[in-house]
């Protein structure tokens, strides 16, 4: 697999498009990170670790609002083949601000909000909204 972020975007998104509860992604710390920042703004119910170490998973449990998915939108902005960075300054703007994007920075994964606030740029992972 060349992009596991995107796998786990996809995955989300195809599980949401059929109304399933929970979704399983292969484990790493950037995706539980991501993961986390999902729960925290509140476009998943929870995040947690499931299995042991060779065949750790991420259990993400969807939510719902009136029987439509709370992610109307997911894009990986940034690819392996194209790289999007930003500056501190060119941060993007999601739906006028309803939505986020993640972005890596030196401190870890964080929103564009949280950025706009360190004043600190980076690398533009996805816009969720």
């Amino acid at each position: 697999m060349t992009d596991p972020i995107a796998d786990m975007l996809t995955r989300i998104r195809n599980a949401q498009s059929i109304n399933h509860a929970e979704v399983l992604v292969p484990y790493s710390k950037v995706k539980f990170e991501l993961g986390g920042i999902l729960q925290k703004e509140g476009f998943v119910k929870n995040i947690e670790l499931i299995g042991k170490a060779p065949q750790k998973n991420i259990k993400i449990a969807l939510k719902y609002k009136n029987s439509q998915p709370v992610i109307k939108f997911i894009k990986r902005i940034s690819k392996p083949g194209k790289r999007v960075y930003r500056s501190k300054d060119d941060l993007p703007w999601v739906m006028q601000n309803t939505g986020i994007a993640i972005i890596s920075t030196s401190q870890g994964l964080i929103t564009n909000k949280e950025a706009r606030k360190k004043e600190i740029g980076g690398e533009v992972v996805c816009e969720i909204w």
